[in-house]
């Protein structure tokens, strides 16, 4: 039977990554309630509006539930404000409207570092694709740049796998992936790929 991948689908750009991940052939589930966990391969935290998908997993009753799968090893594709989400500590995050975060990163992020909408950018990234899994096409991938974060101060054990213009863009650590670009919005899959094989690694 086809690996189930499970999209974190509260807010944000989740629909791109479903198709991502259907030209893996894989099955796909929406996450928006602790049951949608059971049985997944791998889970994808999506862009969108950081503040808003935080509330929304206390809402729903996610956040701990989501929290202690990724803690348990589930491998975790995080774009642009799942970083957010997954960060140990954010900066930029001023207002009334603080994101609570998932804390498991070990690692600061800066929400919104590289400016507005209007400064969102494509470009591409060379990939460390041997700390993620040493695909065999390891061409630099496609990357677009969306009101995006950048990751600061990783802890030891955070490997960074990719920078862009000597910032850094993708960090692993153990079973989580975090980048700061949004890859689903090409017809490449080989970040999801590289993700779902987290858990042979692990075997």
């Amino acid at each position: 039977m086809k690996p189930i991948a499970g999209i974190l689908a509260l807010q944000g750009d989740y629909e791109k990554h479903r198709k991502s991940l259907k030209r893996l052939g894989l099955r796909v589930r929406y996450v928006r309630s602790p049951e949608d966990l059971s049985g997944l391969s791998m889970i994808v935290l999506p862009g969108g509006e950081s503040t808003t998908m935080s509330l929304l997993l206390d809402s729903t009753g996610l956040r701990e539930p989501l929290r202690e799968a990724i803690s348990a090893g589930l491998p975790t594709l995080a774009t642009c404000a799942g970083t957010i989400l997954l960060a140990r500590e954010l900066q930029g995050d001023t207002g009334s409207r603080q994101v609570d975060t998932l804390g498991l990163l070990h690692a600061t992020v800066d929400r919104n570092s590289y400016g507005r909408q209007v400064d969102s950018f494509e470009t591409t990234i060379e990939i460390n694709w041997q700390l993620i899994g040493g695909l065999a096409d390891d061409a630099p991938i496609p990357a677009w740049f969306i009101r995006a974060p950048r990751i600061l101060e990783p802890a030891a054990g955070v490997e960074v796998v990719a920078k862009y213009d000597g910032e850094i863009v993708a960090v692993r650590q153990g079973n989580m992936l975090a980048i700061t670009f949004h890859p689903e919005l090409s017809k490449d899959s080989r970040i999801h790929a590289a993700v779902l094989g987290f858990a042979e690694q692990a075997g």
